[in-house]
């Protein structure tokens, strides 16, 4: 199967941040993303609105093509937001203030009444929901049990594991937790952490659809550029 490239387009708004600039704009790297063969882009609106800002959101509806992917948390302000601008999916995510970036998956178990409010206000725009979870088989039914669409899995202990026999230990944990929500009726993405490095092996997995990969594409594409930096995402994945 083909797989699919979200390219997460954050830190280039991240870098605007820094000095409060009108560029470099995440609108015009949503344009080059995807014109170089991006199969959708995804931001997240955190609370704190350290990188992507509200009229980001509202500009990149109104102009991403393919497909519009919203990361929040469960705040009931960005779920008002994100159901006025209706973006084509919506991924649920954990958020601390205080972390650099997101530390580890979604606990779907403990926030199953929250989950139930806000599935249904988002499915009900038909807006398709995700929810960024761990690959534990627990967080895996609590994601069917809560309503979800599909599960993102969260490959950071993958992308960071110290020696080859705790990747490969990580690896499998994603394959498992992928071939179990296909097993129930979801359908599964993956991202945090992928490189042109690690991708491929995870990109291997049959259950995965899309791969979501921001930071290491922003990075390279300070060397080469975002247009080869993307291309050279899509020629390590199985996009054939």
């Amino acid at each position: 199967m083909r797989k699919k490239l979200g390219v997460n387009i954050d830190h280039v708004a991240t870098l605007r941040e820094a000095r409060k600039a009108q560029y470099p704009d995440p609108v015009e790297a949503a344009v080059i993303a995807e014109l170089a063969g991006a199969d959708g882009i995804t931001i997240h609106l955190r609370e704190d609105r350290r990188h992507i800002q509200d009229r980001d959101v509202y500009v990149l509806r109104s102009t991403v093509k393919s497909s519009l992917n919203l990361e929040m948390a469960l705040n009931p302000d960005v779920l008002e937001i994100a159901l006025k601008v209706m973006p084509d999916d919506v991924c649920i995510v954990p958020e601390n203030r205080e972390e650099v970036t997101t530390e580890g998956g979604l606990d779907a178990a403990a926030n199953m009444d929250k989950l139930r409010e806000f599935i249904p206000a988002l499915r009900d725009k038909r807006i398709a929901v995700s929810l960024f979870i761990d690959p534990d088989p627990r967080q895996v039914e609590a994601s069917k049990a809560a309503g979800a669409d599909y599960i993102e899995i969260h490959t950071g202990r993958y992308a960071d594991a110290k020696s080859e026999s705790e990747r490969l230990a990580e690896l499998e944990k994603i394959r498992n937790a992928a071939g179990f929500a296909q097993s129930l009726g979801l359908r599964v993405n993956a991202g945090h952490g992928l490189h042109y490095l690690n991708t491929a092996a995870v990109c291997a997995i049959p259950q995965i659809e899309t791969l979501n990969i921001g930071h290491s594409i922003i990075s390279r594409a300070v060397y080469v550029g975002l247009d080869r930096a993307i291309r050279d995402m899509l020629g390590v994945m199985c996009t054939k």
